[in-house]
């Protein structure tokens, strides 16, 4: 027999299996001796009010032999299938991959990037020369920008697809199977690379294709009975590379890909975005705050993963809200080209890093830029590169990162000190203040001193603010209709971070696999 059971449980109970087991057979009144074994199949923290408790869903086998669930996909041989290509090796392209091999339709990646082994070496070398290779950074190459990001699973959509089967993909190839019962479920840039790794073995041992250091530079198109229909894409080397649909998910940064589309005429939209800095506190702070620590608690921390935050207020009319909180982690460089400052969070697994930091920002739209109309549907992604171009300026002509304490951020006066940071890179002393555009300025000045009041002890000097967060992300939106197809260019298939149709590693893992399922019914 076996019985699902809704129970909460302290941190020492949730860490302890014999604490555990004795719970649930003091909830049940079975005896341990009865339980065979208990399963947890969700689990969320719960600080709020200074008692610290799992709230928990478990599943208790009694007489009943537990079998582990089974998270292999369902993969064809696809060698000598129909081909669709996919332009971007981030999550929507890996995603929409894995789901063609299951669909009996082979994939053929395109990813400017490089491997995530080689793309590795790479990020470490800018961090030393402070040079960035515009095709293998923190935001390009296989995996794409959510590889260096802490991979944090978390979506709030609830309609755009099957979110359990994005975790048993993760967890087929490597991820820890708790990411399948965490509200708020992350894998950890260190265990990213691998698991996309075992991704790209899977796609190529069921008949798929890799092409790396591939970059798409043109459409194959083809007019006919009034339509233009896709054919295939042309690369930067002229080769060409055809299928009976092209997946376009090339993510936030390709910025190439937006201008193609303006300078050929084809359908974009200027899409709201935001904007703002990284802000980094130590970690044993935010634990104290969120964990409301006391001497009659403090015990408990051991049991417990360093805190997170989620914050939002209004200033204006602007929406000013936290994003990407990395407990535990480390803020780095994510320009992708010369000539840009721009600033990124990421986590390991173990989240161990001494500091805490969360991207900060303002929502921007058309009405707060009236001087780059004239850009037309690129008109934000011109302000976006123009702050990133001004805060490099600033610092020297570097991706060094201008820093600054929080309140005196706030208080619009010099730092005289910089707290220690945990950027992968060069730190300036500068007053931020002076270079973010005045409405980011003021929505951020007033939004940290309202989360300050929300969140007692989080407006502090013993924090730190860095510029720019800037790619939180597409200011760019390329639209599709109802068959997901681009209105123009028929078997053209926008998705993802890249297309505006997604903000996340699962939201864009999820609009890849709509876009395939969506192809496969043309083709069936």
């Amino acid at each position: 027999m076996k019985q699902q059971l809704a129970i909460d449980l302290t941190p020492q109970e949730y860490g302890t299996p014999a604490l555990l087991l004795r719970a649930v057979a003091r909830k049940t009144g079975i005896p341990v001796s009865d339980i065979a074994h208990v399963e947890v199949l969700r689990r969320s923290l719960d600080s709020r009010r200074g008692h610290i408790l799992y709230h928990a869903t478990v599943e208790l086998y009694c007489g009943e032999e537990y079998i582990a669930p089974d998270y292999h996909g369902n993969y064809q041989d696809c060698h000598h299938r129909p081909s669709v290509i996919i332009v971007g090796a981030g999550p929507a392209g890996l995603f929409a991959a894995l789901r063609a091999l299951e669909l009996g339709v082979k994939p053929i990646l395109l990813e400017r990037g490089k491997p995530v082994e080689e793309r590795r070496t790479d990020i470490a070398q800018l961090a030393r020369t402070q040079v960035v290779n515009p095709n293998s950074n923190w935001c390009f190459g296989e995996g794409g920008s959510g590889t260096y990001s802490d991979g944090k699973l978390y979506t709030r959509s609830t309609k755009r697809g099957n979110v359990e089967d994005i975790m048993h993909r993760f967890i087929e190839h490597g991820a820890d199977p708790a990411i399948a019962i965490d509200a708020h479920a992350h894998i950890g840039t260190d265990k990213l690379s691998g698991i996309i790794a075992n991704m790209r073995k899977t796609i190529l041992d069921h008949g798929g294709e890799y092409h790396f250091s591939t970059q798409v530079t043109d459409l194959i198109l083809e007019h006919t009975a009034g339509e233009t229909i896709v054919r295939g894409v042309k690369d930067a080397d002229g080769n060409e590379y055809k299928g009976v649909s092209v997946i376009l998910s090339t993510g936030h940064s390709a910025r190439d890909i937006y201008y193609l589309f303006d300078q050929r005429g084809w359908l974009l939209e200027a899409k709201p975005f935001a904007m703002g800095i990284r802000v980094e506190h130590p970690q044993s702070l935010i634990n104290e705050i969120q964990y409301h620590i006391t001497p009659n608690n403090r015990s408990q921390l051991s049991y417990l993963p360093p805190a997170a935050y989620s914050l939002t207020t209004q200033v204006d009319g602007h929406g000013v809200f936290s994003f990407c909180m990395c407990p535990g982690g480390v803020i780095v460089p994510a320009a992708t080209d010369a000539n840009q400052q721009v600033v990124n969070g990421m986590s390991n697994s173990l989240r161990n890093s001494p500091f805490a930091n969360s991207g900060i920002a303002v929502t921007v739209s058309l009405a707060d830029v009236p001087a780059y109309a004239s850009h037309g549907p690129l008109a934000l992604l011109h302000f976006q590169q123009d702050v990133e171009r001004a805060i490099f300026d600033a610092v020297g002509g570097s991706i060094t990162a201008p820093i600054q304490r929080l309140t005196d951020f706030c208080k619009g006066r010099p730092s005289q000190s910089n707290n220690k940071s945990n950027y992968l890179g060069k730190i300036l002393n500068y007053p931020l203040y002076e270079i973010l555009p005045p409405f980011i300025v003021k929505g951020l000045q007033l939004g940290l001193q309202d989360f300050g009041r929300k969140m007692h002890g989080f407006y502090t000097n013993q924090a730190s603010v860095l510029a720019v967060e800037s790619r939180t992300s597409s200011p760019v939106r390329i639209p599709r209709d109802a068959t997901l197809q681009h209105p123009q260019l028929r078997r053209l298939y926008p998705c993802g971070e890249g297309a505006g149709y997604a903000g996340g590693i699962v939201s864009s893992a999820l609009d890849g696999v709509k876009a395939i399922e969506a192809i496969h019914a043309t083709i069936t």
